[in-house]
């Protein structure tokens, strides 16, 4: 199990109407501080607590000491809204821990944090939001301007869908839903939330397969119809996800969708 601390916070919306910027939001803002140097990430944690909370945001802050400990958590680490990388760390760096990111989530912001700006092709190439350089004078108002670029993108980044379930109406991220399973005519939704969630209703498989075919959705068997950016791996007939879960395929689908999931590596 990865060691971290966590500190939480929850202030009340009605407190910040008074703010020239106004953040209409019910979400919890679950923010990771991933850092060596100890006594940075709590300066780190501060600043970023008198932001949300002069915003009136309700969040949480975790912190891990090493790369490796974040690396771990694999695709539970969609859980956070922001991701604190610093860049120089023992074994797993901010780079590495940043890919491994981006194999299960383009959806959530990394900022990276150095003492030198020296990575500017690796942040593009891996979609970082900021860099925030340790040491300058201008540091909080860096912290503020990073976050306020975050809640705006937040607008318009994600890609999100209704569903009418047996458990009520929700909103849910396309980059969350793992896979849908049909089960005696229910249809069972794995959606990764805080933990593993399932939602269900009563719908068939084909119609999904339709409507998600354009968000890289594999009908991987009669059963199954599964996210392409969660599939770690096609081998021997069943397909692998980044949370473990192994899912069967029929011998006579196993080329079709080898050939779908090459074919959508380029694009997830």
């Amino acid at each position: 199990m990865s060691k971290y601390n966590k500190v939480e916070y929850k202030i009340s919306m009605k407190d910040c109407y008074h703010l020239a910027v106004k953040v209409e939001t019910k979400q919890m803002f679950r923010i990771a501080i991933c850092d060596d140097e100890n006594l940075f990430t709590e300066e780190l944690k501060e600043l970023i607590s008198c932001y949300m909370i002069n915003k009136g945001l309700v969040y949480e802050i975790d912190t891990y000491s090493s790369g490796q400990a974040l690396v771990e958590l694999g695709i539970e680490v969609v859980r956070y809204t922001v991701v604190f990388l610093d860049i120089y760390m023992d074994q797993v760096d901010g780079i590495m821990a940043a890919e491994q990111i981006r194999k299960v989530s383009r959806e959530l912001f990394i900022v990276f944090v150095t003492a030198y700006v020296d990575y500017s092709l690796e942040g593009y190439r891996l979609d970082v939001v900021r860099y925030l350089l340790k040491g300058d004078v201008n540091f909080q108002s860096k912290v503020n301007e990073c976050m306020d670029a975050i809640i705006d993108k937040m607008n318009y980044s994600v890609t999100k869908r209704i569903f009418v379930f047996k458990e009520g109406r929700k909103e849910i991220s396309l980059e969350r839903l793992l896979y849908i399973e049909s089960n005696l005519h229910i249809l069972e939704f794995h959606v990764m939330e805080d933990d593993m969630k399932v939602y269900t209703m009563y719908e068939t498989l084909n119609v999904f397969e339709t409507r998600l075919a354009e968000n890289n959705f594999i009908r991987i068997h009669q059963s199954y119809l599964v996210n392409a950016k969660h599939i770690k791996d096609v081998v021997r007939c069943k397909v692998i996800l980044t949370n473990g879960v192994e899912l069967s395929i029929p011998k006579a689908r196993y080329k079709e969708v080898k050939k779908k999931f090459i074919a959508c590596q380029g694009e997830v």
